[in-house]
């Protein structure tokens, strides 16, 4: 029985996810490092075992009326955990915050900043002394009455509503409107009201077409429709909306993301003509301080609002003095992370999920807790080398500050870092779930089984092979590249090699790649009529003709809902829906490809609608989701699942990982291409069912690129990926280098945006930005082979390069 005062964490039956009843003992006051190849189950263990735990004893502790008001998780897969104290997650949470969300509200820093204007803000004369609220575009206090605090409205016109004026109404001149029953309705009911629907729109008069598109009256009529042969159709109350209204509608209200798509085509955004933008009322807008205003303050990067704070709070007064001091003391947290080039009304759907993460420990670092176990999320991700030692520094001051760090990374020079190291594997999935090493770092050197030991212990016996440079086919040019912060810079991309784009977080790096190289090669593809998206941001581009086509591989989740996943998405399940329904079973019965879908009535359990699963109505708890009590979490109704393939139902081969279906599926060629290159990124220890939402930005960008891989290729394609190492232990990135490889070698081009300096070393050629972040950045300071790179005098990532090369 372990002491009241046990120094150590003590997990004892651990079994989440693929842990494998494991127990392990992690002191207290350290910084302790959770490491393993990718699905090994070291964020089981971090995550969904310790955190979970944690989590679950506070709520315990609350009140049942507060409980109600808390998203709850369930109590993990865990005999015991002793000696755990208060846990905060900062993870790296995948859906992307609300557009009013800004890196002021992430920080609470914008809070500060209103109270500094409403305390010590110079005033006009006369004027009554605001509250800071009405300093804020999110309350009704402060926020522009036009543009409710969003600094942008949405107009449509005729041109944009009626783009073919030679068509009748009757003939879809109106395209905003929608199509089906209520597009007939919208149609009818300005025919009962006396508008001409047969005649081209162009020659109605130009105060009816202002009418039909813009009014903001809703008649309602008797509408008697036309009867077709074999339909009666009775007469009917319809009410008449307006183009606009319509389209602002559907726009602002619809859950459907293809119907606001839809709606977007018919609109423009432009600053609000009220607030200019600046989201606030004219009152506020009239205090300053420094001689300017909240608004201009808040678009300024923060390390240059540090320096407008710090020379006007030195000579102020005693209020502004405090108040300046503790937001140039808050401001610092964030630059030494490498944000100093983040704007305060930077709005958070913008930002990376690495960069939102090292805001929140930023904010975390200010708040004075102690005795607390912070659990990250592989805090160095989208992190250049240069700006993971004042990561550390930040990490040393909260475990100096009494609290314990529990860390889930891959990055070498953290693990190193590390007091404690907990290695877990030795590979993914049904092969992983164990702690092969718990202790210090030196200790795993005596690990042979560890995928981690070699890449902590580099052996000098065993150098890395020398790849040969190879050299391009030709160049994409681009000339007088203007976005964001890279202005007025020639840039030169090399075909038919594998090119890494580096520098610092924020220099302009997938700006350059992700915006506008992309943005002209679409423009490409998509031809003259929708030329536009990138050739604004460049002067002239060269080159393009030698790109068939362009794959652009994101991080983006492959699905929003747990209903897309791994096998609907790389259309490995409608082989698997074919092959159950060949079988003996389905063609006695007459059950087609459809009756195997969860998506849709027939095959699927109706009481849960193929979910698996079904929301649990509490009288005094918040509401929690159970396994469906009729098909227990299997989707499908019994009938279905009496069709067996092989022994297995349709259920049962959802729940098999990608390395187990390969061998299921083997002799299968449809479902051998899907699921082998599946293999080929690393991806052997996922579910074919496991929910999109349960995926990371990493595992998703892979599924999208073994998506791409197993399409028949041809011509000339430009592979771009944007940190396609994210989230990948040091083993995972030796896969997914043979592939990428493998692309160039078959005659493609590759362009990644990377930090990693293994994957940049490797390359043929590397293109540095920086040299810093924000209006420090956005020049092509070094650009060559790596080792021509790692010679450079300017540049940030030639030093780590060098180190990695070994010169």
């Amino acid at each position: 029985m372990p002491s009241p005062h046990d120094p150590y964490v003590r997990v004892r039956g651990a079994r989440e996810h693929n842990l494998q009843d494991v127990n392990v003992d992690i002191p207290r006051d350290t910084l302790t490092v959770f490491t393993g190849v990718s699905g090994s189950g070291k964020s089981s263990l971090a995550f969904g075992t310790i955190y979970a735990e944690a989590q679950r004893r506070y709520f315990e502790s609350v009140a049942p009326y507060a409980r109600r008001l808390i998203h709850q998780v369930g109590a993990p897969a865990v005999g015991e955990i002793t000696g755990l104290p208060p846990a905060v997650s900062l993870e790296q949470r995948r859906s992307a915050p609300g557009a009013r969300s800004s890196v002021g509200t992430v920080t609470t820093l914008s809070n500060s900043l209103r109270m500094l204007f409403s305390r010590a803000g110079e005033y006009p004369a006369g004027a009554e002394r605001l509250d800071s609220d009405a300093f804020s575009p999110n309350t009704a206090a402060g926020a522009c009455p036009e543009c409710h605090g969003l600094g942008r409205i949405h107009r449509t016109d005729e041109e944009l509503l009626v783009p073919d004026p030679s068509l009748s109404i009757r003939e879809g001149a109106i395209a905003a409107w929608p199509g089906a029953w209520q597009g007939k309705n919208l149609r009818d009911v300005l025919d009962t009201l006396g508008y001409d629907v047969d005649r081209p729109w162009r020659e109605l008069a130009a105060k009816d077409r202002e009418w039909i598109l813009f009014t903001d009256e809703q008649p309602v009529v008797t509408v008697h429709p036309v009867r077709d042969a074999g339909r009666i159709q009775r007469p009917y109350q319809g009410t008449y909306m307006s183009a606009r209204r319509y389209v602002l509608h559907t726009f602002a209200d619809t859950k459907s993301r293809t119907l606001r798509a839809k709606a977007e085509r018919f609109l423009t955004s432009v600053p609000c003509p009220v607030c200019g933008g600046s989201r606030l009322r004219p009152e506020a807008m009239a205090v300053t301080f420094a001689g300017r205003t909240i608004a201009e303050l808040a678009a300024l990067p923060l390390s240059a609002l540090a320096e407008v704070l710090a020379g006007a709070g030195a000579g102020g007064e005693e209020t502004a003095r405090v108040l300046t001091g503790d937001l140039l003391a808050r401001i610092g947290t964030v630059t030494e992370l490498g944000l100093g080039y983040l704007s305060l009304d930077r709005t958070a759907p913008t930002l990376s999920s690495g960069e939102l993460q090292r805001l929140r420990l930023a904010t975390q670092l200010r708040s004075g807790l102690f005795g607390v176990v912070y659990v990250l999320d592989e805090p160095s991700a989208g992190l250049h080398p240069a700006d993971t030692e004042s990561l550390l520094g930040v990490l040393g001051r909260l475990k100096e500050a009494g609290n314990s760090v529990f860390v889930v990374e891959h990055q070498m020079d953290v693990v190193r870092r590390a007091d404690w190291l907990v290695d877990v594997g030795p590979l993914a999935g049904e092969h992983g779930g164990r702690v092969l090493h718990s202790g210090p770092p030196e200790g795993l050197a005596e690990v042979p089984e560890s995928a981690t030991r070699r890449f902590l212990f580099p052996s000098e016996d065993e150098p890395e092979p020398v790849r040969e440079t190879r050299t391009p086919s030709g160049w994409i040019r681009l000339s007088g590249v203007k976005r964001h912060n890279v202005r007025g810079v020639d840039a030169a991309f090399p075909l038919g090699v594998f090119t890494a784009v580096t520098g610092v977080s924020g220099s302009g790096k997938s700006t350059l790649v992700g915006q506008v190289l992309a943005g002209v090669l679409a423009d490409r593809e998509a031809g003259e009529e929708a030329a536009g998206a990138g050739e604004q941001f460049c002067a002239s581009a060269s080159g393009l003709e030698a790109v068939d086509r362009l794959v652009q591989v994101d991080q983006k989740p492959i699905g929003r809902t747990p209903r897309s996943n791994l096998a609907t998405y790389t259309g490995l399940f409608d082989t698997v829906r074919k092959l159950f329904a060949r079988t003996e079973t389905a063609r006695e019965r007459g059950y087609t490809a459809g009756r195997f879908s969860f998506n849709v009535s027939g095959g699927r359990c109706e009481t849960c609608q193929g979910e698996g699963f079904v929301s649990v109505e509490l009288l005094f708890l918040p509401s929690t989701y159970a396994p469906c009590p009729d098909c227990h979490g299997a989707r499908y109704n019994p009938e279905t699942l009496e069709v067996t393939l092989r022994g297995l139902t349709v259920a049962q081969v959802l729940d098999l990982t990608v390395e187990s279906a390969a061998d299921f599926f083997a002799g299968t060629p449809a479902a051998e291409r899907a699921l082998t290159t599946l293999l080929d990124v690393g991806l052997g220890y996922l579910r074919l069912g496991q929910p999109a939402t349960e995926l990371s930005g990493g595992e998703a960008q892979r599924i999208k690129l073994a998506s791409e891989l197993q399409r028949t290729r041809r011509g000339h394609t430009l592979y771009l990926l944007d940190e396609p190492t994210t989230g990948l232990h040091p083993a995972d990135v030796e896969v997914l280098m043979r592939q990428l490889h493998g692309l160039v070698d078959a005659h493609n081009t590759v362009v990644v945006v990377e930090h990693d300096m293994a994957v940049v070393a490797g390359a043929d050629h590397v293109i540095d930005l920086g040299p810093g972040g924000g209006d420090r950045g956005g020049r092509i300071v070094a650009t060559g082979t790596p080792q021509e790179v790692a010679r450079s005098a300017e540049s940030r990532t030639a030093p780590y390069l060098a180190k990695t090369l070994g010169s």
